[in-house]
């Protein structure tokens, strides 16, 4: 780890910034954000407690020092309109309630003691500010596919009963099961038909009366109609990923992350006609955050949010990645399994958590562009964990190759992390150590 003077290792330990633990922590990525149109934060785990505090910790200072107006989420759209409801003041309740909306595995993504005091805070804050200036908080997943038709046609007996009847007739397709991965494996298979075009032809009828339906009482009446257009296109795209399961796990992915970018994209454009910045921190896995073309998965075929992001946006985007080295997380052992609050193993020696541990800095800041980040470039393996921990095959189920400095523009390494807390815990969990005392217990 020591070599010649241009080394990994040797770039990393003169760019690092040390984290103490101090507001100033953060000032190098707050200056790295100015003029950018989108704010990328990503995550190594689902389950970490430090990711989402400092996550919120930097949104923060972004809507209050950089007018940063919508965060928007590794979430379906129904469930994180319900909190952007909440936040805007037009919905009742506490923010525990608001976050109920997240019912689907993994529910501690988003119903955690983290996101809630985040929520709490976004509400209090937009309390004092104009509609057209209040945090907007959204859901970029399309995991939706019931919910959101039943949205869209909810919304449609509002503003026009006899569109709402036609939408009904439209979505009557997915109605035979009411689960999307069975409706996915009959259409796949062509044990009944797919009804993809009667999805889009229900999007372009939204898109087609939005000036109508929008006219109402002004931002509010546009609101509800760009939620339902989502809403809307969340059923096309959802009712394609469901068919392409039984596929190829490639193209599910591409489905995915270039649904995440429509969504993005369209968010930003509604807040800035809204009279808004248009300017958006997200939330989301390393894994949709960074550019996939600088890892593996990238030359398999792959792509991601961060490189779709990239391609449409340029410098506009600014992708930050977080690393950690040990600790706990919350995970399951299965898909739909119970959170766990389980141990990380130290990362494998040729990975770049090992490397960024080696410099025994402990926690730190890493800028990832210019010239003294070249060494940077170089591949090595990063460790991703999703919503399942498997330590027993950690190198095969966790870790990727990936050159750093080309996937990120930035980097947060912490040593050490602890778990995130469910709002639901289950039974035997062990809360992770206080943020004020971790690591060191004192």
């Amino acid at each position: 780890m020591s070599g010649g003077p241009r080394t990994p290792f040797i770039a990393a330990r003169g760019l690092a910034q040390r984290l103490d633990e101090r507001p100033g922590d953060y000032d190098a990525l707050l200056q790295f954000a100015a003029g950018k149109r989108f704010v990328l934060l990503g995550e190594a785990t689902h389950g970490t407690h430090e990711f989402y505090r400092m996550r919120a910790q930097i949104t923060r200072r972004l809507v209050v020092e950089h007018g940063f107006d919508t965060v928007a989420i590794e979430g379906d759209w129904p469930d994180a309109w319900r909190v952007d409801r909440f936040v805007a003041g037009q919905a009742g309740g506490d923010a525990a309630a608001a976050l109920g909306g997240f019912e689907r595995f993994p529910t501690w993504m988003w119903r955690n003691r983290d996101v809630l005091e985040f929520v709490a805070w976004l509400r209090s804050h937009n309390a004092a500010l104009p509609a057209e200036r209040r945090v907007g908080f959204c859901g970029l997943d399309l995991y939706s596919l019931y919910r959101s038709a039943d949205e869209v046609v909810r919304y449609l007996e509002r503003v026009d009963p006899e569109q709402a009847e036609i939408a009904r007739q439209r979505y009557a397709a997915l109605d035979h099961v009411r689960d999307p991965q069975t409706y996915g494996y009959e259409a796949a298979l062509a044990l009944r038909p797919a009804c993809h075009d009667a999805m889009v032809r229900q999007l372009d009828e939204l898109r087609a009366r939005a000036p109508a339906y929008a006219r109402g009482d002004g931002p509010a009446a546009q609101d509800a109609q760009f939620a339902a257009e989502r809403n809307a296109a969340a059923v096309v795209d959802a009712e394609a990923y469901y068919r392409a399961m039984f596929g190829s796990r490639i193209n599910t992915w591409n489905l995915r992350d270039a649904h995440m970018r429509d969504t993005l994209l369209a968010l930003a454009a509604h807040r800035a006609r809204c009279g808004g910045s248009g300017r958006v921190v997200v939330w989301a896995h390393n894994s949709h955050v960074g550019d996939a073309r600088a890892t593996e998965v990238g030359r398999q075929g792959e792509w991601t949010l961060g490189q779709l992001l990239r391609e449409a946006a340029g410098d506009a985007a600014l992708l930050v990645g977080f690393t950690t080295y040990t600790g706990h997380v919350c995970a399951a052992s299965r898909w739909d399994g119970e959170a766990e609050h389980k141990r990380v193993r130290p990362a494998l020696p040729e990975s770049w958590e090992h490397l960024f541990h080696s410099t025994r800095l402990d926690r730190f800041f890493l800028p990832l562009r210019g010239a003294a980040a070249e060494p940077l470039h170089e591949g090595m393996l990063e460790r991703a964990i999703g919503v399942i921990y498997l330590p027993q095959s950690e190198r095969a189920s966790h870790y990727f190759e990936a050159s750093i400095a080309a996937q990120f523009d930035a980097l947060f390494h912490l040593d050490e992390t602890s778990a995130v807390e469910p709002l639901d815990l289950p039974r035997g969990w062990q809360p992770h150590p206080s943020p004020e005392t971790f690591p060191f217990g004192i």
